[in-house]
């Protein structure tokens, strides 16, 4: 496997020395920052946070702050969205899109205050194109990137140990909102977020200093709960349907491409620069479609994998995992027109092939409905 080079380039975060201790096995580059991938085994990691739980550096879910009078303005105008009625303790999912529809970028926004706006961005230069879009159009706003990366505490025991940390009331902080709360007289923005499904926060650090100190602390009060170091899993997000900016979409798709439909309000007046191709795609179809396959019958990683209709190739598989909870092949696929023709008749055939044989395989919409599906479902 090759090794990732590391320097200044590359840039490190506050917890990095922490995670080298910690035994990390790998990382990737996530706006130009380091992000852990592994600690112990991809399926050790995700046992683990299914079980216990994990404190996350992702740090490099940069803030692109987007602050002055034409602030909100200027987000309607990045997102199909409708962010009229946000609150001041609010967090949406934002698709941001161009004028062609296109996704540019899918972060967690975040409305500090009447006049300040928070991205939490995925792995793409929004900082440029915000930069851009406000002098094209002449709005009244300064944008950058302050020095604010969050930490994620996620996992079922997740409540527990914020609760020790922050006190009790971080029960009261409802899904996709925030708090302001103080750890040793800072104050720091507090949501109940991740990117996982088994429940947890995101803790946006601001200081550095402090910053460490919660990690520490963290660490020190979770002790009798199994806390352990983490990062985002694989295995984990494929179950939950979390897609990947880069990974399962890019520049040259559109949210209605990628199941995303509920967060473009289509049907409503705002003014947002993918408002009029967006509606154009809803009305004439899309080009292509993210799916998700599952294959019961594959139960190791394979080496080389084609997904097949009919006995031709079709699909490019985006994302894929073995989900040994669920006793299957995962999988997300982008699937062209044509290959939505073929799987909307009766006489299909989707197969999986790998280097050991061919194995039947069943397409459904995202997230994964296991329940619908039929699938087991082993406890960890």
């Amino acid at each position: 496997m090759p090794h990732l080079s590391i320097s200044r380039r590359t840039r490190a975060t506050p917890f990095t020395s922490r995670l080298q201790h910690a035994g990390v096995k790998a990382y990737t580059v996530y706006n130009h920052m380091l992000l852990a991938t592994v600690f112990r085994t991809p399926q050790e990691d995700y046992d683990h946070l299914c079980e216990h739980v994990q404190v996350w550096d992702v740090s490099c879910e940069r803030q692109v702050q987007i602050q002055g009078p034409d602030a909100q303005k200027l987000v309607q105008w990045m997102t199909p969205r409708n962010i009229t009625h946000t609150e001041l303790d609010q967090c949406l999912y934002l698709p941001l899109c161009d004028e062609q529809g296109k996704l540019m970028n899918d972060p967690v926004g975040i409305k500090i205050d009447a006049q300040t706006w928070w991205l939490s961005i995925a792995d793409s230069d929004v900082l440029l194109w915000a930069k851009g879009l406000a002098w094209g159009k002449g709005l009244d706003v300064t944008i950058t990137e302050p020095d604010v990366g969050p930490i994620a505490v996620q996992g079922p025991k997740a409540n527990t140990l914020m609760a020790r940390v922050f006190g009790g009331s971080v029960h009261d902080i409802r899904f996709f909102r925030y708090k302001r709360l103080s750890y040793q007289g800072h104050p720091f923005i507090v949501a109940r977020s991740g990117w996982s499904k088994q429940g947890g926060f995101e803790i946006y650090i601001n200081h550095a200093t402090y910053g460490q100190a919660l990690w520490d602390e963290l660490f020190e009060k979770g002790q009798d709960l199994n806390v352990g170091h983490g990062c985002p899993n694989l295995i984990e997000r494929i179950e939950s349907g979390l897609l990947s900016f880069g990974n399962d979409m890019d520049y040259q798709h559109t949210p209605l491409e990628c199941g995303l439909d509920a967060f473009c309000n289509l049907d409503q007046d705002i003014d947002s620069m993918s408002l009029n191709a967006l509606r154009h795609q809803q009305q004439h179809g899309v080009s292509s479609q993210l799916m998700g396959v599952i294959a019961p019958d594959l139960l190791h990683t394979p080496e080389q994998i084609s997904l097949l209709i009919n006995g031709l190739p079709a699909g490019d598989i985006t994302s894929h995992c073995i989900s040994h909870h669920h006793q299957a092949w995962l999988g997300f696929v982008r699937f062209n027109q044509d290959d939505l023709k073929l799987l909307s008749s009766a006489e299909k055939s989707l197969t999986i092939q790998t280097e050991h044989g061919t194995v039947k395989a069943i397409c459904c919409e995202l997230p994964f409905n296991f329940e619908q599906l039929a699938l087991p479902s082993q406890t960890v």
